[in-house]
């Protein structure tokens, strides 16, 4: 599979691409300057662009079989993420790729109350509120699209790196937690998820979430 991943630099990204290069997908890495990418990106081609950017959206994804977005806004620019996410899909609406989305937790329901985590200090502290607010809009955008072949993959309420197990749960639109309580799963494994939902598609146009 051809598949092109924009945030390929970032902590979610990298393991993206080093899962998709595990499984011999042929992987492009969309940075917005090439010419300093880190070694951890050996073995993907490079290509220079900005998911916010509709044009460069659709110019790379030309050819390509799936594109997978795992970009985060910088500290201060939170409301740019659903911007970002608009043009993501004005460019696939004109190529016509299927695009993987790496969103946040904010938007799922609490198990116990079924209303937004983004509210809820048990699962998003006060310094994480802006991305889980710019988080949830974006998430409304994907809703809103009808065009666009595109699914959702909120994270649990904790993601850190970790080990790579290949173990997970999936869900919907509520957040997953263990006996204890706890939601949280590895960027390893949050990537093996995504990459299994890339081979056999089963949320197309839908949100999932994943934890252990």
């Amino acid at each position: 599979m051809r598949i092109l991943v924009f945030g390929a630099a970032g902590n979610v990204g990298r393991r993206i691409v080093a899962e998709a290069m595990h499984r011999g997908h042929q992987v492009s890495a969309v940075l917005r300057n090439p010419d300093s990418a880190p070694d951890f990106l050996a073995g993907a081609t490079l290509q220079a662009g900005n998911a916010a950017n509709a044009g460069d959206v659709a110019r790379l994804s030309e050819n390509q079989d799936l594109v997978i977005s795992a970009t985060r806004p910088a500290a201060g620019a939170e409301r740019d993420h659903a911007k970002t996410a608009e043009a993501l899909l004005e460019g696939l609406r004109q190529s016509g790729v299927r695009l993987l989305l790496v969103g946040g937790a904010g938007s799922l329901l609490a198990p116990d109350t079924r209303q937004e985590i983004v509210d809820d200090p048990r699962y998003v502290q006060p310094a994480w509120r802006e991305i889980a607010v710019a988080c949830c809009e974006q998430y409304a955008v994907c809703r809103a699209e009808t065009i666009a072949d595109w699914s959702y993959l909120s994270p649990p309420a904790q993601l850190q790196p970790g080990e790579r197990t290949g173990r997970y749960r999936t869900g919907g639109d509520i957040l997953l937690v263990d006996a204890d309580g706890h939601s949280t799963i590895s960027v390893e494994d949050l990537a093996v998820a995504l990459l299994d939902e890339a081979a056999v598609p089963r949320h197309r146009r839908a949100r999932f979430t994943v934890a252990y």
